[in-house]
């Protein structure tokens, strides 16, 4: 994800652009790692994977938070697929609000945790692929109806005849909100 920070940074340019590796290497992947063992992709193994990932990444924002001397509202997180899930998790829990979290092929884990354990609603725009073959299409509108609920603003933008990717389009919406969301 941090590569997309270059296509960004022309839109930003006094933002910075942090990235943590996931805490596991894929299998096979050297360059890739995960926030937990995909084994089922099953909703309780998504539940349990973001709660335990959880600490780490948001001691990740807490130490860059404080490095950088910055508010908690002058950061906006940005996840691709676990990434997602882990941005909106962690994202939502945080007691200090973020400035805006965007999702990309991703969902929410847990919706109907999300009542209980809420304690910041950021905005969030939530980008996904229509020919998404990892993370199912629906899994968009099925977060933005739980998050409206919860009453998170909520933007979503479809990415016609994209994959398990981010498309042009995709990151120019993204692009768009994070002007929005940092003024």
């Amino acid at each position: 994800m941090i590569s997309l920070a270059r296509m960004i940074q022309p839109a930003l340019p006094g933002a910075a652009f942090v990235a943590p590796n996931a805490p596991s290497q894929i299998p096979r992947m050297t360059a890739a790692h995960q926030w937990w063992l995909i084994e089922t992709f099953s909703m309780a193994e998504r539940a349990a994977g973001a709660s335990a990932a959880a600490p780490g990444l948001n001691a990740f924002i807490t130490q860059e938070l404080a490095q950088a001397d910055l508010p908690s509202n002058r950061v906006l997180l940005i996840g691709f697929s676990q990434g997602t899930m882990m941005a909106l998790h962690v994202g939502l829990r945080r007691q200090q609000p973020l400035a805006g979290i965007v999702g990309i092929s991703g969902m929410l884990v847990a919706p109907d945790r999300l009542h209980a354990e809420i304690t910041s609603r950021p905005p969030v725009l939530l980008i996904h692929g229509t020919e998404d073959d990892i993370v199912p299409f629906n899994s968009m509108d099925l977060a933005s109806t739980a998050l409206n609920a919860a009453g998170v603003r909520v933007e979503v933008h479809a990415s016609s005849g994209v994959a398990h990717s981010v498309g042009q389009d995709g990151l120019a919406a993204a692009t768009a909100f994070a002007q929005r969301a940092l003024g």
